[in-house]
């Protein structure tokens, strides 16, 4: 899969779940962390949780396989780790403390609207 096919894949996936507030980072000229960094956020660490499986399940079905996913037992945050986008998802709040958008704000901020309903 071409980078651009997995973007396009996991934020589809996030929004037919009803994620909240996908961003799409593009941060490949700032650090060799990654490409992109995808965000969202569900609602309750129920959603968070269902966001990140159902992510990783559609990726596994295209025969993309995480490098690593980190997270708490609480659900509060998720990190996918896919090489070259790494897939953040949130609980609500969490995602309010950490403000990663602010952190990365010197990166190209990607227009998502084409991908979601």
């Amino acid at each position: 899969m071409t980078i651009d096919e997995k973007l396009n894949l996991i934020i589809k996936t996030l929004d037919s779940k009803k994620a909240e507030n996908i961003q799409a980072i593009k941060i490949s000229d700032l650090t060799i962390i990654a490409d992109y960094f995808i965000i969202a956020n569900g609602m309750s660490s129920t959603q968070t949780k269902a966001l990140a499986d159902e992510v990783e399940f559609k990726m596994k079905q295209q025969g993309v396989e995480p490098l690593r996913i980190e997270g708490d037992r609480n659900a509060n945050w998720i990190i996918i780790d896919y090489g070259d986008i790494v897939v953040h998802i949130f609980y609500k709040e969490t995602r309010e403390l950490y403000n990663l958008e602010r952190l990365w704000a010197d990166g190209e901020h990607i227009d998502l609207s084409p991908l979601l309903d």
